[in-house]
């Protein structure tokens, strides 16, 4: 059954309402306990019992359920329910696989809420096999990483890089497919692709590394992120003149050269589909909308989290303002 767009951007425009905006911002300046009251009074965490300020997370887990049931209902196609879902799905099978065969510990602090499928029909098919029954790139990976494991490559060290590389590619891959006909959505997949090969490459010691983990889906080919291992910087940078990531790759460049961190570089990665979508936030039409709601929603949700930690090690606000993420 088609969704109604009209009837979706109404629900959307009511629940607008509720956005933390630029009281987030004011909250930096409160202890953490003033900034919890808040909240709750304003409705954040849809009534999560919360005994003290350390309990933040449940008001994060409840919201962020509340908004994955809004999506569940309200996507409009598979592409936007597999944008908006999906990465969960890979994130959470790499780290079953993990638990399974590398014996990483604590599984269930690793997981993230589940995507399209429950952990627990992951575990079940990764212990049990389902894997080769079922379709998609997500199984594909699944079973790859198990043979990794098993078969005439039991015994073998693999490292947990590896495995991570081939549920990253994966994910480009089912995104790519899953969204081809969304103009909006492929465009975000190729630059999230993009962006995600830049930082890589920016991280990696040699290109033959980096080219190891790149990830499909976008624009920039592995002979063009070779160039971010010119050692002359301003060619480096040249080299991406006639792409959309010239002054991404100079951000990076230019941090990485002074010895800090990509943290802004990723921020803005984050932040790339409120950013697209920002730009024209006055035409948006069709499900774009309802895709808007949910990234800022999501951004100041990750933007509570940055909150309380900042909030309760005792850091200034200004340093609290920095770290958060622009929605």
């Amino acid at each position: 059954m088609a969704k109604d767009f009209t009837y979706t951007s109404g629900v959307v425009a009511v629940k607008e309402t509720y956005l933390l905006k630029d009281k987030i911002f004011k909250l930096c300046e409160a202890s953490a306990e003033d900034a919890l009251r808040t909240l709750q009074e304003s409705g954040f965490g849809k009534g999560a019992e919360v005994n003290s300020v350390h309990d933040y997370e449940r008001l994060l887990t409840a919201d962020e359920r509340d908004l994955d049931e809004f999506v569940r209902e309200y996507a409009a196609t598979n592409a936007e329910k597999e944008y908006l879902l999906s990465p969960r799905d890979f994130h959470n099978a790499k780290a079953l696989i993990k638990a399974e065969y590398l014996k990483t510990e604590d599984t269930s602090a690793m997981l993230a809420p589940d995507g399209l499928y429950t952990a627990a029909y992951l575990t079940d098919c990764i212990k049990n096999g389902g894997y080769k029954e079922a379709q998609g790139e997500l199984f594909k990976a699944i079973q790859t990483a198990v043979e990794l494991f098993t078969g005439e490559n039991e015994g073998k060290e693999v490292s947990g890089a590896e495995v991570g590389r081939i549920f990253d590619k994966a994910l480009y891959s089912s995104l790519a497919k899953a969204c081809a006909h969304n103009s909006f959505l492929k465009k975000a997949v190729a630059a999230k692709a993009d962006m995600t090969n830049i930082l890589t490459a920016l991280r990696s010691q040699t290109p033959e590394y980096a080219a190891l983990s790149y990830v499909s889906g976008g624009k920039l080919k592995k002979e063009q992120l070779e160039n971010l291992f010119i050692e002359d910087s301003e060619k480096a940078i040249q080299a991406f003149d006639k792409t959309d990531y010239k002054d991404f790759v100079k951000m990076c460049i230019e941090r990485k050269n002074a010895g800090l961190p990509l943290t802004e570089a990723e921020k803005l990665a984050d932040s790339l589909e409120c950013g697209l979508l920002s730009i024209k936030k006055y035409e948006l039409k069709k499900s774009q909308p309802f895709l808007y709601y949910v990234f800022r929603r999501r951004a100041e949700n990750l933007n509570v989290r940055i909150l309380f930690v900042c909030l309760l090690s005792g850091m200034p606000e200004q340093e609290i303002r920095k770290r958060l993420r622009t929605i």
